[in-house]
């Protein structure tokens, strides 16, 4: 793909013209300092950063290299870039492998007069410590380690999740219509490589069959040079194929984004009447970078040719996608991508509004220095080179997750499946719930690096 080979000639730039720079012997630096790795943060900035002509003023040299990279960004305008202590840990949170203990959820204020927090649980992964509890969906965290969470000790409490803790948590009974206490719960937090896969499914609802994906990041494979599970959704949608679906709904309420390489191949198997000729995005760089590498002035990432590619097959070519205020970057590179092609209509919040990329960047001249960085080096457009949505993609059909108690993933009555059933059917639901009128204050979907990544090319060595 043509992408993938212009970035690195980013790297090999950057090498080279580092080189350049250095005629005269520089002085001895320790290669474990501060003055080291802030040394090398610079270098990388100021050749790669996207916003180059708004580079901060560099801080001291022997600051913490954490102060130093914040002081480079151009804040508030770049929202998005990020250091890491750990290169090897950055890259194993992007491709999904985490100390996890298997679940995540969202924080909610117990009421507007107190000051209570409970968690309310999101999903739970497969094959994870929490899978083999009695932990589900829609469970209500008010304790950890017989804490109760409040406003002001929340933050410190989740530090615990890492490591074994134990979870007060209550369940709603449909019946009593009230919440019960449950059985306490202890977890032991494991190197755990989540799937970003969670469900797939072919449902028949009023003689359409619809399919529905439910996609929480984009890495290719759990590993590096793994492509399992890029593998894994052309499987699905080659069932998804011979199944005959009518619809198609693609649920990014949790997808923060990831490796664009993922996107473009989940993108591929959707739009119609695309080939390897036909461009999926642009990528522009920094006006330094294009004039100094020809190949960076031009880039263009096409369509992969899939024999698992939907086709026309879709009714009125369009897709069904589920978003939230946490769908983000090549979740919204497939919204924008797709557009010129067919009917993307979204159902759920206002997206986050990512249009920018960033490359991970490891100091491979000193092994002492362990940093890693993710800083925006790229803004990407469409086909049509429309790029406007910092502000987020509003839905066409606005639902909230938080307006409802939670059903399972997949269940026909769960609120954003619902509502984009009743949508393609134009029969409404007959299921009626409790309305909920709450305000989210957090989640653990916001302390992954993941999330709002866009990252133009795997492990780059």
């Amino acid at each position: 793909m043509r992408q993938a080979k212009s970035l690195l000639f980013i790297l090999a730039a950057i090498v080279a013209m580092s080189c350049d720079k250095e005629e005269d012997p520089a002085p001895t630096v320790d290669p474990s300092s501060n003055e080291a790795a802030n040394t090398w943060i610079l270098d990388v900035m100021d050749e790669v950063y996207l916003w180059l002509d708004d580079l901060g003023t560099p801080i001291a040299v022997t600051s913490d290299p954490e102060d130093y990279f914040e002081a480079l960004l151009n804040r508030p305008t770049d929202r998005f870039s990020v250091i890491y202590p750990d290169y090897q840990e950055l890259i194993n949170s992007l491709n999904g492998v985490n100390l996890d203990a298997g679940y995540e959820f969202t924080l909610y204020r117990e009421s507007s007069s107190s000051n209570n927090v409970i968690a309310e649980i999101s999903y739970i992964k497969k094959n994870s410590p929490a899978s083999a509890v009695d932990l589900k969906r829609g469970d209500f965290v008010t304790k950890i380690n017989g804490t109760v969470m409040t406003l002001d000790n929340y933050r410190e409490l989740l530090d615990a999740i890492g490591g074994t803790h134990t979870l007060s948590y209550l369940r709603y009974d449909n019946g009593a219509l009230t919440f019960v206490p449950k059985p306490d719960v202890t977890l032991t937090a494991v190197q755990l490589a989540e799937n970003p896969i969670f469900l797939d499914t072919v449902y028949t609802v009023n003689s359409e069959k619809i399919g529905y994906l439910i996609y929480n990041f984009f890495a290719p494979g759990p590993g590096e040079n793994s492509v399992a599970y890029d593998t894994e959704v052309d499987q699905i949608f080659g069932n998804f194929k011979a199944e005959g679906i009518d619809h198609l709904i693609v649920d990014f309420r949790y997808n923060g984004g990831g490796y664009v390489t993922s996107a473009v191949n989940l993108a591929s198997l959707i739009a119609p009447g695309v080939s390897a000729t036909s461009v999926f995005s642009k990528t522009k760089y920094n006006n330094f970078l294009m004039s100094e590498i020809p190949e960076l002035s031009n880039v263009k990432t096409t369509f992969l040719a899939k024999a698992q590619n939907l086709g026309n097959t879709l009714t009125g070519n369009r897709v069904y996608i589920l978003t939230s205020t946490r769908t983000a970057s090549a979740s919204e590179l497939i919204i924008n991508g797709l557009k010129p092609y067919m009917d993307v209509y979204l159902i759920g919040d206002l997206t986050t509004g990512k249009n920018v990329g960033s490359i991970a960047f490891e100091d491979e001249e000193n092994e002492e220095n362990l940093y890693g960085i993710l800083p925006i080096v790229s803004q990407s457009f469409n086909s049509l080179d429309q790029s406007d949505y910092t502000g987020g993609f509003a839905p066409n059909l606005p639902v909230k997750e938080s307006q409802e108690r939670l059903q399972p993933l997949g269940d026909l009555n769960e609120l954003l499946l619902r509502t984009a059933v009743s949508q393609i059917t134009g029969t409404p639901s007959g299921a009626r719930f409790q309305q909920l009128d709450r305000k989210d204050v957090g989640s653990t979907l916001d302390e992954k690096i993941r999330a709002g990544v866009m990252i133009e090319n795997p492990i780059l060595k």
